[in-house]
């Protein structure tokens, strides 16, 4: 059986996403992924007419074997208090199928939701082409 390895370092860097609702409510998703495996996630929520709702920052682990990426929430930052995420909570434990990893776009999958994201690379330093 072939399976799919990704090279971990592809995922070193900041990403995002945003979705909407069918409420017209937008949801930003901002990811640092860093080389030695810590995380941080901020996930803002905004209404249809642009003022934010709810906004949380999630701050864990990370890994990437294989094909499988897993996160470990450990904290959570809200309202700009840190709060320690209880470790007995299974909704701090996560593993994604990657469906798609390159320099650009990271596709993957929840392996129980079976929800699907996509996230891309933010670019600091815009190069001539």
């Amino acid at each position: 059986m072939n399976k799919t390895s990704y090279p971990r370092d592809l995922l070193f860097g900041r990403w995002y996403r945003n979705e909407q609702d069918e409420q017209g409510n937008e949801t930003v998703e901002y990811a640092q992924l860093s080389a030695d495996g810590s995380f941080e996630f901020t996930f803002t929520t905004k209404n249809s007419q642009g003022e934010i709702v709810d906004e949380i920052t999630e701050l864990g682990d990370w890994g990437l074997v294989g094909d499988i990426h897993f996160t470990i929430t450990k904290d959570e930052l809200i309202a700009e208090e840190l709060f320690a995420a209880d470790l007995n909570n299974a909704d701090n434990y996560h593993a994604y199928k990657v469906l798609t990893l390159n320099h650009h776009i990271f596709h993957y999958q929840h392996r129980l939701t079976n929800e699907e994201y996509i996230m891309r690379r933010v670019v600091d330093n815009l190069g001539h082409c």
